[in-house]
């Protein structure tokens, strides 16, 4: 099966479509960066987790990061090696099962260490442990974001911290930034030399975590490579991570949705969809923002108003039974037709691992488009999977 990358004319159900090009073209970039600044980046589930997937990352990458049992299992299981794990919380029932699938482990707290530290070495001897640390800065707008804000419940302030830190920890795991620029990491680092800088002394690594958006076009790739490096010379002996979920995935596809109702009330005509926004595309409700709609042109309106002079305007409304289930508006080139395509761009990561069976919708299906042209379904949804769901 094949289809213009363009329309997907022919597509008459909705669809997550990777396109396997994008996708090597940002993984070519970023084991770029990890050869030029002599760090590992690793892969985070919780942005991208499209296991059929991972024997093309295998190509470029060595490790994955996991939050959870199920991500470090997926880890072990599915890439092939143990998870490097952070979880804000581990539980009795589940640190064994963690600790086996894993090779690093890091502690949100020091009674999370004090409670499980022994146990996990018990399980795995070869584990290396780490501490999260807050340096209290972030640059992240959005609150619902942003790990450093007053009160977080994530990472250990300098003013906490022992001294000497317990022999078997060997290492810093720190978070602060959301799809930011390198400029933003610059500053940001400053902040955790400034706070931690007297135990680097005392570790062997460093994962500065997510959020370093390294394959957007503005990026300035060469500012981060330099930080690193810079980095480098100041403490020649520690090993730096880097985790990014967004980079990997980032505009590497799209969600394919159909027009099946268009309505109008009080001056408003709304497109409705297949998908759902809440269901199949949460952050757009969450972040929030306005997704990029191919052939499309967003609409600066704060009173979502979708003129009736205008044939072309439309909201686009999803269809589960939550009201606010919409967004608007957008100019299209041409009038919606019950039956057309509507292409949301930039679909990939962390949407298709943060969808839900909300009012029991339809679930998108998830194709690959390979660089041979290949359409390959990696996986249609079924009504057991809801079921399963219930169950």
């Amino acid at each position: 099966m094949t289809f213009d990358l363009n329309t997907f004319e022919g597509l008459r159900t909705p669809y997550y479509i990777l396109e396997e090009k994008r996708l090597r073209g940002n993984l070519e970039l970023i084991k770029s960066v990890a050869e030029k600044a002599n760090v590992e980046i690793i892969l985070a589930f919780k942005a991208y987790a499209l296991w059929k997937t991972f024997p093309i990352f295998r190509e470029y990458i060595k490790a994955t990061t996991a939050s959870s049992l199920y991500e470090a299992r997926m880890a072990y299981e599915k890439f092939g090696t143990k998870a490097h794990t952070y979880s804000p919380a581990y539980t009795d029932y589940e640190i064994e099962d963690i600790s086996r699938c894993s090779s690093f482990l890091t502690f949100n707290s020091l009674s999370q260490y004090s409670r499980y530290g022994k146990k996990a070495k018990e399980v795995n001897p070869d584990l290396n442990f780490g501490l999260r640390i807050n340096p209290e800065y972030s640059e992240i707008g959005t609150d619902l974001y942003n790990p450093c804000s007053p009160g977080t419940r994530f990472g250990i302030t300098a003013d906490k911290m022992p001294e000497v830190l317990p022999d078997d920890i060997k290492g810093f795991h720190c978070h602060c930034h959301c799809e930011s620029g390198a400029d933003v990491f610059l500053r940001t680092l400053g902040h955790i030399e400034d706070k931690f800088s007297k135990w680097f002394g005392q570790i062997e690594w460093i994962n500065f975590g997510g959020g370093h958006l390294m394959t957007r076009k503005d990026y300035d790739v060469d500012l981060l490579i330099d930080t690193l490096n810079r980095f480098h010379d100041r403490y020649p002996l520690l090993k730096i991570i880097l985790e990014p979920g967004s980079a990997f995935g980032w505009q590497t596809g799209c969600l394919v949705a159909q027009v099946v109702d268009l309505v109008e009330d009080k001056g408003i005509k709304t497109a409705i969809l297949n998908v759902s926004f809440t269901c199949h595309m949460p952050d757009c409700l969450e972040m929030p923002y306005m997704p990029v709609v191919r052939g499309a042109e967003i609409i600066e309106d704060v009173n979502m108003k979708c003129s009736l002079d205008d044939d072309n305007v439309y909201r686009l409304g999803g269809n589960s039974c939550l009201s606010g289930d919409f967004m608007g508006c957008w100019r299209f080139h041409n009038e919606l037709k019950i039956g057309d395509n509507v292409i949301f761009e930039d679909m990939l990561h962390y949407t298709t691992v943060k969808t839900n069976m909300f009012n029991g919708i339809t679930h998108p299906s998830i194709a690959i488009m390979h660089t041979n042209g290949e359409f390959e379904i990696l996986r249609k949804f079924t009504y057991k999977d809801y079921l399963n769901r219930m169950d």
